[in-house]
């Protein structure tokens, strides 16, 4: 795989920066403005700013916007216009959602966005359903089961398998109306919201509970439940993005904060008033929607209906990237480290330290390019940016095992071999110690000749015989300097080898 991605080029391999494009999401609690920038296989966001206008807070009582509401949105929709004018930005969609979709005055609410200059698309049910099933989709490739998007006015639910999506739904089940199946006590709440999920066709406990795959929860209070969840089990990590447990606990969850009435939930750094507000509502979909869809475990998703707009639009080709190598070389890029020097060092180190039991040549790749990136920061800063760039930032493509795997071998690469405990929590010692060995071999590369091009041509590193040998090349021969030793001592010593340098004619590849 190495060889495919030095073969390769960057724009194909790699994702490249295009300009950026904004989306205005008008929906039925807030209306966001996002800009993205970077890859669009991968957006970096440049900008994320909302109004909380609350446009279908009456919907289900009145059937239209309220004027209060529709000002206040109005009001953030022109400054978001003018904003965009003034950054020259000409790629933008703005679309509305069940709100607008719903109410009997929506078409008066679209035009007066129309003399903003805003060119609005009303999304059915179906599309709002089916776009995020396509940002579920672009963040996780391999998704298979069904995706959950909660929004304000309403809940859409979509099957997913090999990229393909299929039997889209929307429910009145969004925050805002989720009130209204309030009728007594909570027990009475999830028999009126399972009652209405079951009346919509979704039924699978009663037909295939034996395998049902994962529920993914796509929209801001499902990742306020996800925070929740972290924060209560002391989990290492930040991003909610990706965060994932098994059905039991997902129903240990729901029922804790079904209970709580809100309570202990206000005032917490993560949460927002409005998000701990609707959390317990929230909590008792979630536990009507896994006594019928039954799935094995729960993924929570910071991608959704704007990531699918980008996914949307992006040809065949960019779809097929990785997302996180896609996003890593963009992100190593900015920060002066070419991926296609990165993708040559970890083929250089393939034979000594290749991916085994526990890694993948395509995270191995990743950390190599995260670490070289590192090594541009300053040295007494170096190791704690670069850990906290693996462990935190939000990538895409990989779960806590594989960010701690990055977060070592970071450290192996500035022979920091006391890994901070975090990393223990997240992935076993024989992982860490797997990619401890990666950073270690980078280190060996990229001191032997200063990341020189050259240097790696004139030079193999392979083990033969239980032996770990420097081949180089009598014109490198002089490489081989006391840094290079200590490092070749280093990583035979953790591959439990022993090691020798042969100088060569020539390197034959």
């Amino acid at each position: 795989m190495i060889w495919k991605w030095r073969r390769e080029g960057r724009e194909a391999a790699f994702g490249h920066s295009t300009p950026p494009r904004a989306i205005i999401d008008i929906g039925s609690n807030t209306v966001r403005l996002v800009v993205y920038g970077g890859t669009m296989r991968v957006p970096t966001v440049l900008l994320n700013e909302k109004v909380t206008a609350k446009l279908g807070r009456d919907i289900a009582a009145t059937g239209q916007l309220v004027g209060e509401a529709m000002a206040l949105a109005l009001r953030g929709l022109a400054r978001f216009a003018l904003l965009l004018a003034d950054l020259g930005i000409k790629d933008i969609e703005t679309v509305a959602t069940a709100a607008v979709r719903d109410a009997s005055n929506g078409a008066e609410f679209v035009a007066r966005l129309r003399e903003l200059g805003l060119a609005p698309r009303v999304l059915s049910g179906e599309e709002e359903a089916l776009l995020s099933a396509h940002g579920v989709i672009g963040a996780f490739p391999d998704a298979r089961g069904i995706v959950a998007d909660l929004g304000g006015g309403s809940l859409e639910l979509v099957r997913v398998a090999d990229g393909r999506t299929d039997s889209a739904s929307t429910l009145p089940l969004g925050t805002l109306r989720l009130p209204d199946h309030r009728k007594g006590n909570r027990a009475q709440m999830r028999k009126s919201l399972d009652k209405a999920i079951r009346k919509a066709g979704w039924d699978l406990a009663a037909h295939a509970p034996e395998h049902n795959g994962t529920l993914y929860c796509v929209g801001g209070t499902w990742r306020a439940m996800a925070v929740y969840a972290m924060e209560a089990q002391g989990h290492p990590l930040s991003d909610p993005h990706g965060f994932e447990i098994d059905a039991a606990a997902a129903a240990a969850l729901a029922a804790r904060l079904a209970a709580s009435e809100g309570r202990g939930l206000r005032g917490r750094e993560r949460i927002s008033a409005m998000r701990a507000e609707k959390l317990p509502d929230a909590a008792v979909l979630l536990e009507a929607l896994l006594a019928r869809l039954a799935p094995q475990k729960v993924v929570f998703s910071s991608w959704g209906l704007r990531e699918g707009l980008l996914y949307d639009r992006l040809p065949q080709s960019s779809r097929m990237q990785d997302p996180l190598l896609a996003g890593v070389a963009v992100f190593a890029t900015e920060r002066g480290t070419e991926p296609q020097l990165a993708a040559r060092m970890a083929a250089w180190t393939l034979d000594a330290a290749p991916a085994r039991a526990h890694g993948s040549e395509r995270l191995r790749l990743a950390a190599t390019m995260l670490a070289l990136a590192g090594m541009q920061i300053e040295p007494n800063i170096r190791l704690p940016q670069a850990i906290n760039w693996a462990l935190h930032k939000r990538w895409i493509g990989i779960d806590g095992k594989g960010r701690a795997m990055l977060a070592a071998a970071i450290a192996a690469n500035g022979n920091h071999l006391a890994l901070p405990d975090e990393l223990r929590a997240l992935a076993s010692e024989d992982a860490l110690e797997e990619a401890m060995r990666w950073g270690l071999a980078l280190r060996l590369a990229r001191r032997l000749g200063a990341q020189s091009l050259r240097s790696l041509e004139a030079s193999r590193l392979v083990v033969e015989e239980g032996t770990l040998v420097l081949q180089l090349a009598q014109s490198h021969a002089a490489l081989f300097g006391q840094p290079t030793e200590k490092d070749m001592k280093l990583l035979a010593g953790r591959l439990g080898l022993g090691w020798r340098v042969d100088v060569v004619p020539e390197i034959v590849l």
